[in-house]
């Protein structure tokens, strides 16, 4: 008899501690690995790794597949690179108590994710009615990568309050409300959840014909309701995640002071988005480490998500997130109806506040607005493809402003275009990349299907440190792996004997700027457009979860996402 299901030959094997690799076979039997040694005996499968890296699977903690994980489980985007771990429920925002109704209300306009399809999924396969429910039927369904969760603090408030008082400026929760929602939190937490994720952020609008352009639930919270549930994560030892208000940047004092422990209460986990290199203010990354590495060294343990790669976001007409973060760009997006919009772009009185808020320079933002660094890439008018807004106004003798709403109001969403708004400086990357207030993540994976497309995060910076050599490969690897898996409590990110076994083997001579290049793919969901995907499978050989090879040589495995149950439900606290 085969004494091993899987094995894999010959690779340079990095077990997620930061130490050295070795270079080794690795035996996998019954879900684990079994062994790791050199001449192991051939597997019923064998993968050749010689040359490669065999790592443990990467860890991405910042996702939105709520939805997409209840009706295309295999998550393939993700799996394809190297992905084994996913973490929901970011920003507030989960599937856990909320209808179907309120569900697609709240994910739709922040997340950028059709409503149909997110009304649809939470309609069609909700059976659960509490957190403990939620996870059993997550861990029924044949995913692809395990799956973690935070509760989200805009899905219990609305289910306690109603989605119409959660987003009224003048209305708070009742003692019995709050206490409501305190025992909902400790549900979640009992079940295994990581966590408790809030948001602050203006940016964060509801979707549907109920409550229109009304912020996210959490963001209508006083600290003193967060105060009420953060004292039972600092009590359980959990993890608050949070988007805060980029309007009063000085609010971060609050969720600093908040993760300080003392003498009389433990430390609390904290994390927020996101450590980045700005173009709109060059000095944000270098305030948010330095206030972070303060507040840690009297007592806390906060850490800032951090997107390791340049941030480039792509358009259709209009429709970006960052156009919430100033007055026009908002009402803008508050028309759903396109021709609608049309009207409103085209208005003298929309242009001129539109003109101003453009180019206005002081204040926090997150885009530049730089209308020289926005190209078209995509447009009707083949004479203005591959030119900036900049360029296509200073050939018309206009505003850059009026260029584009001139292009937005022709074609609408057939205008697309891309800018980078962080991320564009390598030193700056690197630096940030190596601090220990900085943890990999943010990809935002599942969201945004038109705006952006991080799934391969953990490979580009894998290619960015073999590349560069601005840290040890090994730490790379930590960082994506044990250091995350470590923090959240999640049994994830150790390749070592006796450990479940989830595995990626890459290549490095795959490293070839592919991880970089624009690509679609169909919405595994169906009833959407095409989604931006990334494309890099020579650098992923294969992908290994609970055992089961899920991806190799650029195919999945069979019953992939429909019939093979690979992944499972992760609760936080079981190592």
């Amino acid at each position: 008899m085969t004494e091993y299901d899987v094995v894999i030959r010959g690779g340079m094997v990095f077990d997620g501690s930061g130490a050295a690799p070795v270079a080794a076979d690795v035996g996998v039997r019954d879900g684990k690995v079994a062994a790791i040694a050199p001449g192991l005996p051939d597997g019923v499968r064998t993968i050749d790794a010689a040359g490669r890296w065999v790592i443990p699977g990467i860890l991405d903690v910042h996702t939105h597949y709520d939805a997409e994980a209840l009706v295309a489980p295999g998550l393939g985007e993700s799996v394809r690179h190297g992905v084994t771990s996913v973490v929901l429920g970011n920003c507030s925002l989960s599937t856990v108590y909320s209808g179907a109704e309120d569900c697609a209300d709240m994910f739709s306009r922040v997340e950028a994710l059709p409503w149909d399809i997110v009304h649809g999924a939470i309609k069609e396969s909700k059976t659960w009615q509490d957190p403990a429910g939620y996870a059993a039927a997550l861990a029924s369904r044949p995913l692809g990568a395990n799956v973690a969760a935070f509760i989200g603090h805009s899905d219990i408030r609305a289910t306690v309050m109603g989605l119409g008082r959660s987003v009224d400026a003048q209305a708070r929760p009742t003692d019995t409300e709050l206490a409501a929602m305190r025992r909902m939190l400790t549900a979640a937490l009992d079940a295994g959840f990581v966590g408790l994720s809030t948001i602050r952020s203006s940016f964060s609008k509801l979707e549907g014909t109920r409550f229109p352009a009304r912020q996210l639930p959490s963001t209508y919270a006083t600290w003193r309701e967060y105060r009420r549930l953060n004292k039972i994560l600092r009590k359980r030892g959990r993890v608050h995640q949070s988007t805060p208000n980029l309007a009063m940047p000085a609010e971060v004092a609050l969720y600093l002071a908040q993760s300080v422990g003392s003498l009389f209460r433990r430390p609390l986990k904290t994390t927020l988005i996101a450590a980045a290199d700005v173009k709109a203010d060059r000095r944000a990354s270098w305030a948010a480490t330095f206030a972070a590495t303060l507040a840690n060294r009297f007592g806390g343990d906060f850490r800032w998500q951090h997107l390791p790669v340049p941030f480039e976001v792509y358009a259709d007409g209009v429709d970006l997130v960052v156009f919430e973060e100033f007055g026009s760009g908002a009402a803008a997006l508050n028309v759903r109806d396109e021709m609608e919009r049309g009207k409103l772009l085209a208005d003298e009185s929309y242009r001129r506040r539109f003109r101003k808020d453009v180019a206005k320079r002081f204040g926090p933002r997150v885009w530049h607005r730089d209308l020289y660094d926005a190209e078209i890439v995509a447009c009707p008018d083949a004479s203005v493809v591959g030119k900036s807004f900049g360029a296509v106004a200073d050939e018309r003798g206009i505003e850059p402003a009026d260029a584009l709403l001139d292009l937005a109001v022709e074609h609408g969403s057939k205008l697309r275009w891309r800018t980078t708004i962080a991320n564009d400086r390598d030193d700056v990357l690197d630096r940030l990349q190596q601090s220990p207030v900085v943890q990999v993540g943010f990809a935002d994976s599942g969201a945004h299907l038109r705006n952006m497309a991080f799934y391969n995060f953990g490979v580009r910076l894998l290619e960015r440190v073999h590349h560069r050599g601005f840290m040890p490969i090994e730490t790379a690897v930590h960082r994506l792996t044990g250091e995350l898996a470590d923090w959240y409590g999640l049994d994830a990110g150790y390749l070592r004997p006796g450990h479940r076994a989830d595995i990626a083997v890459i290549d490095p001579t795959g490293f070839d700027g592919a991880s970089s290049a624009y690509a679609e793919a169909p919405f595994p969901a169906g009833g959407s457009p095409q989604r931006m995907v990334n494309r890099n499978d020579r650098a992923v050989t294969a992908t290994l979860v609970n055992g089961h090879i899920v991806y190799a040589e650029g195919e999945f495995a069979e019953g992939f996402g429909t019939t093979l149950h690979a992944g499972t439900f992760l609760r936080a606290g079981d190592r």
